[in-house]
């Protein structure tokens, strides 16, 4: 408080000169019409005011300003710390007005005034902007005229019904824009190669009608920058010769190249083949650039050329990520990655994995170590189909083959999974994961007895902690409306995972082997028989000047069950809460089930359930340099399906009258590095709301108190 007080008492136009002033703020007034809103118009004028992080405040304007004068080695400090004070400029403010004018004019509101007032106070300026929009035209009728020769009135006049400017629309230059760019795409797809948007001309007769407008629409043989004596028929063209270029270091089979290519000599123009083409080869994701480029070779024929420049074909990848809580509980999972986009020559990428998961806590013989490897081929098509039957990207095929190693206090596991299936995209924004065939085999070892023994009031665990054999299949569907790592735009997400196992091998069951429980075994291991969902939908609301605020959302639920040959699902398929992208108040996999206290049968916590429920909520804005800050609130919890007879079976079991109860809540903040391309983040998460404790609510004196906080490291946003 007492810096914040000095920041606010230095002044914040110390370094201005005689004369100057510091543009303080910017306002827009609409005088005539309550409806519209002023912000639309705020990126049209010239110049902006310094931002401000709360209430007009900003602490790096008065960093600045702290400057002495004279130039030296203080002065450079601070005013590389700081942020300089925008000067007034009354020039513009002039261009300003102009600007909304124009823009005004453009988005159809005719006859505009704007008048802008200056303010002047403390050597700082407020400029006002009173803006009286102009009249609107409705469009009456619409009068289409078209060359006469030709094959093109009349496939123009067949998309008419795809026409965007229709009777009662207001008329303005940014819908006659958006329609004469559709239009001319439209044509080219039709084999006019030469058509453009500048073939349209527009008349507006807004006399003739009182307050309305009758819109005549001219499409001419010669385009706006040329005259009638430079027509020319609107023809179509063909492909002619047709040539792929590639640097002679590129090492790939032409034959993937040429299936690839949709452009095919003596085939009509479409634009939508070039753009089908462009996006086929960039499915491959080994070429840094691809350019296609046409020329037309007399007055029916194009020449392309397709030219491919190589991107950076193999390389490694590390990722490390760390977290730790009020308990001392520490956490350490390194990751180290080999890639290669062209292994066999025809874009088949090539992927090897090493990780590990490394828990411990300082000074006491407490910790588990985790070891995995992981291999996956994908190649760029879509056995057994050809390219032929796909017009823009290509789907993919992948094979997967990982193991993982866990030695824990209380068990050594080992997992070996493979799975067979297909991944694409559809617009870059529709993106799907198949997979036909999933194989999980788990095998425990050396078991510790006092553990297994402590679980035999509770069977749901007791069941969990045993060798099983999954055989299944499973997708995941996923949509955005911004498919970027980093979105600089509002955006929204949905993505769902759907899993079922066992049922091809219930089939069979009278012909294998059965355990003590009845169950059917394959290789001396029981196979699990179940079915699990999980559902996310999220949604980014970004605002603020440059985007430097955000609100980010996001809902999720997930239900397993097991059923025929298995009591409970397996253990890698149940839901878990707490974590870096997840409950941030709470260690991965502390939380829950339901309203039960922590399992102390595990040295290391390892708390899961049938189903999850969760909800989040963040704040993020910009700070300084690369820093920004977050505030945000979780909630949610894990909960068992069946009552197993279990000590706390009835406590961790789904149940409407105690659903307000078992939900865990947190509140926390956070720092994020943000490189653009890349975010580095640290959370502290600060219980409020613990369903394991007595007294449910946690009181403000206990949230830094032993297991009141978690604190978090991670890359990326957590969602």
């Amino acid at each position: 408080m007492l810096v914040a007080l000095s920041f606010l008492s230095c002044s914040t136009t110390r370094v201005l000169q005689e004369g100057e002033f510091r543009l303080a703020k910017n306002k827009i007034i609409i005088t005539n019409d309550k409806d519209f809103n002023p912000n639309n118009l705020n990126d049209y004028l010239q110049q902006k005011p310094n931002s401000y992080f709360i209430f007009g405040w900003n602490p790096f304007l008065n960093i600045y300003n702290w400057s002495n004068g004279k130039g030296r080695g203080w002065d450079k400090f601070v005013q590389k710390i700081g942020v300089a004070p925008v000067v007034y400029d009354s020039e513009l403010v002039g261009m300003s007005v102009s600007n909304l004018k124009d823009h005004l004019k453009y988005i159809g509101y005719y006859g505009s005034q704007v008048e802008s007032r200056i303010e002047v106070r403390n050597k700082k300026v407020e400029v006002t902007y009173l803006v009286t929009i102009g009249k609107r035209y409705p469009i009456k009728d619409i009068v289409t005229i078209l060359p006469e020769k030709g094959d093109f009135p009349e496939i123009f006049m067949a998309d008419s019904s795809q026409v965007t400017i229709k009777k009662g629309d207001y008329l303005s230059e940014e819908l006659l824009e958006a329609e004469t760019v559709r239009a001319a795409t439209a044509m080219r797809n039709q084999g006019f190669y030469k058509f453009n948007k500048n073939y349209f001309f527009f008349e507006a007769d807004t006399l003739s009608v009182p307050d309305s407008a009758i819109l005549q629409m001219t499409v001419n043989e010669y385009t706006r920058n040329e005259s009638p004596e430079d027509s020319e028929p609107i023809r179509k063209f063909r492909f002619n010769d047709v040539t792929i270029s590639y640097p002679s270091s590129l090492k790939i089979r032409e034959k993937i190249l040429n299936d690839l290519n949709m452009i095919i000599p003596g085939e009509e123009y479409s634009e939508r083949l070039v753009n089908n083409t462009y996006s086929r080869l960039s499915s491959l994701s080994i070429f840094s650039s691809i350019n296609i480029g046409m020329t037309q070779k007399d007055t029916s024929l194009v020449d392309c050329s397709i030219s491919l420049s190589q991107s950076k074909m193999q390389g490694f990848k590390v990722n490390l990520e760390g977290s730790t809580n009020s308990s001392g509980l520490l956490g350490i999972s390194p990751q180290l990655s080999y890639y290669h986009k062209n292994i066999f020559r025809g874009g088949e990428w090539l992927n090897l994995s090493f990780m590990g998961n490394f828990q411990f806590k300082p000074k006491e013989d407490i910790h588990s170590n985790e070891f995995g490897v992981s291999a996956s081929l994908s190649f760029p098509r879509l056995f057994p189909l050809p390219y032929r039957y796909f017009k823009g990207n290509i789907p993919r095929t992948d094979i997967n083959l990982s193991y993982n190693y866990q030695n824990r206090p209380e068990y050594t596991r080992n997992i070996i999974s493979t799975s067979y299936g297909y991944n694409g995209n559809v617009r870059n924004r529709f993106f799907y994961q198949a997979y036909p065939l999933q194989l999980n085999i788990v095998k425990l070892y050396n078991l510790d007895d006092n553990f297994y023994s402590s679980l035999a009031n509770d069977p749901f665990l007791r069941n969990a902690y045993q060798n099983h054999f999954d055989l299944g299949s499973g997708c995941t569907l996923y949509y955005t409306t911004n498919p970027e790592s980093v979105p600089k735009e509002s955006f929204f997400y949905t993505r769902l995972q759907f899993d079922i196992a066992g049922n091809m091998l219930r089939a069979f069951n009278p012909l294998m082997k059965k355990d003590s429980n009845g169950s059917g075994m394959i290789w001396n291991t029981p196979f699990s028989q179940f079915v699990r969902g999980e559902l996310t939908i999220g949604r980014t609301w970004i605002f603020g000047k440059r985007g430097g605020q955000a609100i980010a959302t996001r809902i999720l639920a997930g239900a397993g069950y097991a059923y025929g040959n298995s009591q409970i699902l397996p253990f890698e398929k149940h839901f878990y809460g707490g974590g870096s992208n997840s409950l941030r108040g709470w260690q991965v996999r502390t939380v829950g089930p339901g309203l039960s206290p922590m399992d102390n049968s595990f040295v290391i916590p390892n708390q899961t359930g049938d189903m999850k429920l969760e909800a989040n909520i963040e704040y993020r804005f910009k700070m300084f340099w690369k820093i920004a800050g977050a505030l945000f609130v979780d909630a949610g919890n894990v909960w068992t399906l069946k009552d197993d007879g279990g000590e706390y079976g009835k406590s961790s079991m789904f149940r409407i009258e105690s659903f307000g109860e078992s939900i865990a809540a947190n509140w926390g903040a956070g720092l994020r590095l943000d490189f653009n391309f890349l975010i580095l983040r640290i959370d502290m998460g600060i219980k409020v709301h613990d369903p394991a404790r007595e007294k449910k609510w946690v009181r403000p004196d206990q949230w830094f108190k032993h297991d009141g906080y978690a604190i978090h490291f991670g890359v990326g946003y957590p969602f």
